[in-house]
């Protein structure tokens, strides 16, 4: 049997060790080899391919990024032309690809139901993004590292905070779902937590803030997702630009709430944009265990024919999932969670 593996969009920790994983599990059966796409479907469009063996794959589980490369790139960006879908399946045929296995988030993995559903690929998926916004799993691995980084940055502004009496805005990354901020928040102590999910009222963050310096808490620190508006905004965009898959690049956010509360409050603000930070660097060892379990049951799933399906966590339990319920609608954040974070506001 001859397995495909690529890697798409955003990068991740922890996608080394889930590459590492299928490649141990499905090198265990006799006349099975595993065959790397570069640069996610832009590998399968163009043919580029690398031998994953044992060798390929050593010493990994520790890195960052994806030793396969990624990129945003999207067959059906333009419907009208079939050439980038039709030359994946000209790839698949030609190399003899029995399963695919694609390792991303819902742009990738959206592009994978279609290709399971519209052209019959066999297809395992795998779920990675640091915004943990794929439904039908609990967690996707590269949040918990991404969590951390926050939680430590956030930690570092608290002491500088509190020597300056200064407010400190942090944004972080979140789209669409207030993930990493929440939990993020909540394990550094925020003051305010602000999530896409939820549009906020600046003045009152303002009030809040207010509320703490007359406690004699002079300095405060506020968390807000790259995606969180204000009531009757939207989302605060740093380029026209969008990617292959129609979202508009954003960034901001931060800095407007900063000027906004430096103007409220008369308190001296700063803000700290944590970007793409959140993506790099070593993975966490939960997001080393969890990469590898999905890669393990992925490589099993593809090897007996379980496909148009997704891995996933469900509690402590690693399932599959129908892979059009995975992508069909973004998991925000937990309204009880919030409700929790609030607990400790102002």
């Amino acid at each position: 049997m001859r397995l495909g593996v690529l890697t798409g969009g955003g990068d991740c920790p922890g996608l080394n060790a889930a590459i590492r994983a299928i490649v141990r599990r499905a090198l265990h059966e006799p006349d099975t080899k595993v065959l790397g796409f570069k640069y996610g479907w832009a590998g399968l469009i163009s043919g580029e391919t690398v031998d994953l063996d044992l060798a390929a794959t050593k010493g990994i589980v520790h890195r960052g990024g994806t030793i396969l490369g990624t990129s945003r790139t999207n067959p059906y960006k333009d419907p009208s032309d079939e050439r980038p879908v039709g030359a994946i399946l000209a790839t698949l045929e030609s190399l003899g690809i029995d399963a695919l296995v694609p390792i991303g988030g819902e742009d990738t993995l959206g592009v994978a139901m279609r290709l399971h559903e519209d052209e019959g690929v066999p297809i395992v998926g795998v779920p990675k993004t640091i915004d943990n916004d794929l439904s039908e799993t609990d967690f996707t691995f590269g949040f918990q590292t991404a969590v951390q980084i926050a939680t430590d940055a956030i930690d570092r502004l608290h002491t500088t905070a509190e020597s300056h009496n200064r407010v400190m805005v942090v944004e972080v990354m979140g789209r669409h779902a207030g993930w990493i901020a929440t939990y993020s928040g909540i394990a550094g102590g925020a003051d305010v937590i602000l999530i896409p999910e939820k549009p906020f009222d600046i003045a009152e963050v303002a009030a809040r803030i207010q509320h703490r310096h007359d406690q004699g808490r002079l300095f405060s620190i506020v968390v807000a997702a790259e995606g969180a508006m204000p009531v009757g905004g939207e989302a605060v965009l740093s380029a026209g630009e969008t990617d292959a898959f129609g979202h508009t690049r954003l960034g901001g956010i931060g800095n407007w709430i900063q000027e906004q509360l430096e103007k409220m409050t008369g308190f001296e603000t700063r803000t700290t944009i944590l970007g793409h930070v959140q993506r790099g660097g070593t993975p966490v060892a939960f997001d080393r265990v969890l990469a590898t379990r999905f890669g393990v049951a992925a490589a099993e799933a593809a090897l007996t024919g379980q496909f148009g399906t997704m891995v996933a966590i469900n509690g402590t339990s690693i399932t599959l999932v129908s892979l059009a319920s995975a992508v069909g609608k973004l998991k925000t954040i937990d309204p009880e969670l919030v409700a929790v974070s609030e607990v400790f506001f102002g």
